[in-house]
């Protein structure tokens, strides 16, 4: 991971501006400084265009924006491509978003302007690890989703089938199974239409 996205909020440099005393908005301690410091390369981001134009060649995001902007920007950039999504916790992200700290924030890490090389580099890592844990989850949940769908069609079937035929659940589940091999399709497939034919003729009568 060696290209990071970093997307500030142009009311955090405002703020910056406003209080040049404080060390934690010095240059030094802004994201691009210091990722590029530790050698990653920052592409930055203002604005919802520019982000996702550089969405192709990030590793990762890096988010300098207050917590309740988090979600949209997520929303946004994701759909694009599935990165690791990082929140950057400076004095000034941190102040603006103490009302958000109870909100479901969904991001895979924090860094911070503290961080050493070496902390930041681990929880890059550790960020990485559990956006695609997280991406794995997801798709796993979408996988048992489409069965418990497909479950449904089938026990549906089946009930009609036992009702029109007066047979068993067994031999109901042969019958769709053996018409499934006839026709060279997936089981589901003939159950649906079993189901949306007799909702049809239901209806009819």
């Amino acid at each position: 991971m060696r290209s990071l996205l970093v997307v500030e909020h142009c009311a955090s440099n405002e703020v910056a501006i406003a209080d040049p005393q404080s060390d934690q908005h010095s240059k030094k301690q802004t994201p691009k400084y210091l990722l590029e410091e530790y050698g990653y390369q920052v592409l930055r981001a203002g604005d919802e265009k520019k982000a996702e134009l550089q969405m192709n060649n990030a590793d990762a995001v890096v988010l300098h924006v207050p917590l309740n902007e988090v979600k949209q920007w997520r929303a946004r950039l994701l759909k694009q491509k599935t990165v690791p999504l990082l929140w950057w916790c400076s004095t000034v992200s941190a102040s603006l978003s103490a009302s958000f700290c109870e909100d479901d924030i969904q991001v895979d890490g924090i860094l911070a302007p503290s961080m050493s090389e070496q902390e930041l580099h681990w929880a890059l890592h550790f960020g990485s690890k559990q956006c695609f844990e997280r991406l794995q989850w997801i798709n796993e949940r979408k996988q048992l989703e489409g069965r418990l769908e497909e479950r449904k069609w089938i026990d549906m079937a089946k009930g009609i089938l036992c009702k029109i035929k007066n047979i068993s659940e067994a031999e109901a589940y042969d019958v769709l199974r053996k018409q499934a091999m006839n026709e060279r399709k997936r089981m589901v497939d003939v159950a649906t239409s079993i189901v949306k034919v007799y909702q049809i003729l239901q209806d009819q009568k």
